[in-house]
């Protein structure tokens, strides 16, 4: 087993540019892994297909945490969503695979630095707030589309801002979120971004269950209608 390497833990997004900027300037690729934290073993294989994934060539890998408003409307579970940075790190320590965790406080420019969104940041638009978003019209239709229709529209918007920020050379997506990587593959796409795209498949529980942070809000009973 490797031993425990501690990554560099990085808030600011210039200086996460930055990093980027040297570790590709030393030869290495970058591989970028974006989550929202309350890491599970899930996560911890995109790390490993993150390392795995310059073919030979040696690779920082980057993992991002930042529960990110926007893809959130007002009635979902923001204020609620698991969360331990603590532990996550400790997590990403053990597998001495990651060389920098970006963890920023926030993402979107907002009317009223102090204020706290409980929600996909519609009401912030006015007054210069955040006001750009990214669409992928067709794909974000349809399934989780459906039922939470400004889910994928934040989902784009905030991958393309980390794609700006941590400049990477590949992106690791699980395919448990399967229309979401379709997603992001469309925007990689049609806005030219030069990344590679790897989805990575499906890590699940003893009993069958897909891994997922919010799986620790389930009762006995949904869990087994889960399944």
């Amino acid at each position: 087993m490797a031993a425990a390497h501690e990554p560099e833990v990085i808030r600011d997004k210039a200086a996460m540019r930055a990093w980027a900027r040297r570790r590709r300037a030393e030869g290495k690729a970058v591989a970028l892994v974006p989550t929202m934290g309350f890491l599970h073993d899930g996560h911890l294989s995109l790390v490993s297909a993150a390392a795995a994934s310059a073919g030979g060539k040696p690779v920082a890998v980057v993992v991002s945490i930042y529960v990110n408003p926007s893809q959130f409307a007002p009635t979902e579970d923001l204020a609620t969503y698991p969360s331990d940075l603590a532990g996550d790190i400790r997590k990403l320590a053990a597998t001495a695979a990651v060389a920098a965790v970006f963890c920023p406080p926030d993402l979107y420019a907002r009317p009223d630095a102090g204020a706290e969104s409980a929600s996909c940041l519609e009401e912030t638009g006015g007054a210069y707030g955040h006001e750009t978003w990214i669409r992928v019209e067709h794909l974000e239709k349809g399934m989780c589309g459906s039922s939470r229709p400004v889910f994928f529209r934040g989902v784009a918007t905030v991958v393309a801002k980390l794609f700006n920020i941590v400049e990477p050379d590949v992106v690791v997506f699980g395919k448990k979120d399967y229309q979401q990587w379709r997603v992001i593959c469309r925007m990689v796409r049609d806005l030219d971004f030069a990344i590679e795209i790897i989805g990575s498949e499906i890590v699940r529980e003893a009993d069958g269950l897909a891994m997922s942070s919010r799986n620790v809000h389930l009762s006995h009973e949904e869990r087994e209608k889960a399944l």
